[in-house]
């Protein structure tokens, strides 16, 4: 019985023993476990200064920036990584900006740009001298003087055209049987510019015209010619007559000389709208493309036209094409050299269209910011038509892309963009 009783005892002892050895290894691995869970907590460090390093939130000691987790672990609530966070600003941004999506359509394109009003050159007529002679009367006085078609503009002695005169008068009293050599002398006075009431008026009276009266073969305003164009003036030139009212280069009593411009007549009832349009989208002008033309001079005046002509070359230092629009101004409400606006319809373009302000044009190269998760990368894209405030998109996007509304927002002004493949 007490054999029994011992090995009950030693027993027990023996399981309370084990019982101590499981319960020791338990809290051993417990330790264990804690003391592993406790070596992999988040540590905490600064973008900014990664000699820092934290093991709660908070605040940068050296910047004050936000402290981030390191790198390879999730930020809280964000899931934006370290690596994600420290990428160039020049390539990629984290924000959380509005964006858009290209939207796919068909839309009525135009073209507006600015100009001006200005004469239609091919209105201009010049009024030459056809003889030599000095000026003794002068009807026209000063520049912008309207002038009609047979209207009496001087009076000149002209020696060569007394000899004429006389030559005509000598053979009609003297030898009027030789028909050929009257005939040659009345179409001579002719030719040089006499009237045929005047060249009649010579033979009926047997008086030659001293005092030569010379009438307007045109109808407009005249228009000063230069004083390089005078014989005779002086060397410096005059002030134009398109900003001052002057008097006429031409006085009374001066001297001309056979074949010099003494007038410019200009018809006022037709103008040029000149447009100025810029290069890049001389491609979309054609002839006869709709243009409504307003003036900011005249609210309310609409003027509608077409394109009229396109000037076939490119001037050196100039970004634009001259385009021209002709104008009926038989009112004469409309004044040279007023600055127009013109909208100019080019038709429909079909395609990819997105705002302006999602574009960032870098001269050679024209990018956008292209959403991928918390992330936009600058993306380069193709550029075609410009309408207003879209702009259509030939490369580089499609219709279900997620891209920032407002494309200068998030460039860094102090950084090179670079896009892939651009590096």
């Amino acid at each position: 019985m007490k054999k029994k009783m011992k090995s009950i005892k030693g027993i027990s002892i023996a399981l309370f023993v084990v019982a101590i050895l499981i319960s020791a290894c338990n809290n051993h691995k417990q330790a264990t476990v804690a003391s592993a869970k406790t070596n992999t907590d988040a540590k905490y460090t600064c973008p900014m200064h990664p000699q820092i390093l934290e093991d709660h939130p908070g605040s940068c000691p050296i910047c004050g920036m936000t402290l981030v987790k390191k790198s390879g672990q999730a930020s809280e609530g964000s899931g934006i990584s370290l690596n994600t966070v420290l990428q160039p600003v020049n390539s990629s941004v984290i924000s959380s900006v509005n964006t858009i999506i290209p939207e796919q359509k068909e839309v009525p394109t135009s073209i507006s740009a600015l100009g001006y009003l200005d004469f239609d050159t091919r209105t201009f007529n010049n009024i030459a001298s056809r003889f030599s002679g000095r000026i003794e009367k002068l009807y026209v006085k000063y520049a912008f003087q309207e002038i009609h078609k047979g209207q009496r503009i001087f009076d000149i002695y002209s020696p060569d055209m007394v000899t004429a005169q006389q030559d005509l008068i000598y053979l009609t009293k003297n030898s009027p049987q030789e028909t050929g050599l009257v005939n040659a002398a009345r179409q001579k006075l002719l030719l040089l510019g006499m009237t045929q009431a005047q060249v009649t008026q010579v033979i009926k009276t047997g008086n030659a015209y001293y005092s030569l009266p010379v009438y307007s073969p045109y109808e407009g305003h005249v228009h000063d010619m230069p004083h390089s164009q005078m014989a005779g003036a002086a060397t410096e030139p005059a002030p134009s007559d398109l900003s001052n009212n002057l008097p006429l280069t031409i006085k009374e009593g001066m001297y001309v000389q056979q074949g010099q411009t003494l007038f410019n007549v200009v018809d006022p009832h037709m103008l040029w709208a000149v447009i100025k349009v810029d290069r890049s989208i001389i491609s979309t002008l054609k002839l006869n493309q709709p243009v409504t033309i307003t003036l900011p001079d005249m609210p309310g005046k609409e003027i509608n036209g077409k394109v009229n002509f396109i000037e076939p070359t490119l001037r050196d230092g100039d970004k634009t094409t001259t385009i021209r629009v002709y104008v009926d101004n038989m009112d004469h409400e409309l004044k040279v050299n007023s600055l127009v606006k013109a909208d100019i319809q080019t038709g429909q373009t079909n395609g990819l269209w997105i705002p302006r302000s999602a574009v960032i044009d870098l001269g050679r190269t024209q990018i956008v910011w292209l959403k991928n998760g918390p992330v936009f990368h600058a993306q380069q894209v193709g550029i075609g038509v410009i309408n207003g405030d879209e702009i259509q998109v030939t490369k580089g996007l499609t219709a279900t892309d997620s891209l920032a509304s407002n494309a200068q927002y998030l460039t860094d002004s102090e950084s090179f963009i670079k896009t892939k493949g651009n590096e």
